[in-house]
């Protein structure tokens, strides 16, 4: 028992880590925790078969932290994930119109004009007092993140579409927005079409 508890404590270490790095969402977030707990479960029963204290400790207290996630990214945020994209749906079906949600934008893709896809959403930013979108931070897709580079778009500049962010323009104009440097990003620009509350 404690040569296969042995295995599956790092292999799912290192099979949760990588759903962790790709960010796909809310609900593969929350079975990534699965994975963690399970990995922190098998490095329990190898403290506890091998009489190592410190990690029958550390495990057990890791298996209790990753619960309480898993609760939290699977039942309360998952819950928060569904509603915004039932609410979507609905509305494609309805005389009202449309609706957008923002939960899980991280994962939805940013396309050109021409249809093809530039990379992902990141972030929407929201006016305060006009309680209307400003601007969405786009990504020019790396390769797992290296070589990303984050790019401001102003509202008009894209469309919300039901499954994507749509730029009314094409790459090269993407790829001509200054990038935004680690914490700093736009505030107003006239290349954004986007003027602060006044």
């Amino acid at each position: 028992m404690e040569d296969i508890a042995g295995w599956i404590a790092p292999a799912a270490t290192m099979i949760a880590a990588m759903m962790t790095g790709a960010n796909l969402g809310v609900r593969i977030s929350g079975w990534d925790l699965v994975v963690f707990a399970i990995a922190s479960i098998a490095g329990s029963v190898v403290g506890l078969s091998s009489g190592q204290t410190n990690l029958l400790a550390t495990n057990g207290l890791l298996t209790f932290v990753n619960l309480i996630a898993v609760w939290r990214w699977l039942g309360k945020q998952g819950t928060y994930e569904d509603g915004g994209k039932l609410a979507a749906e609905a509305s494609r079906r309805s005389a009202y119109p449309t609706l957008f949600t923002t939960t899980g934008i991280a994962a939805v893709p940013v396309a050109a004009a021409n249809g093809k896809k530039l990379g992902n959403a990141g972030d929407v930013l929201v006016s305060c007092k006009r309680g209307k979108v400003s601007y969405v931070v786009a990504d020019s897709s790396g390769v797992g993140g290296i070589g990303e580079e984050l790019r401001a778009v102003g509202r008009a500049q894209f469309d919300f579409a039901c499954d994507r962010v749509k730029l009314r323009r094409l790459r090269a104009w993407f790829e001509s927005l200054p990038p935004l440097a680690d914490g700093d990003w736009a505030a107003a620009r006239p290349e954004m079409a986007w003027s602060p509350d006044r």
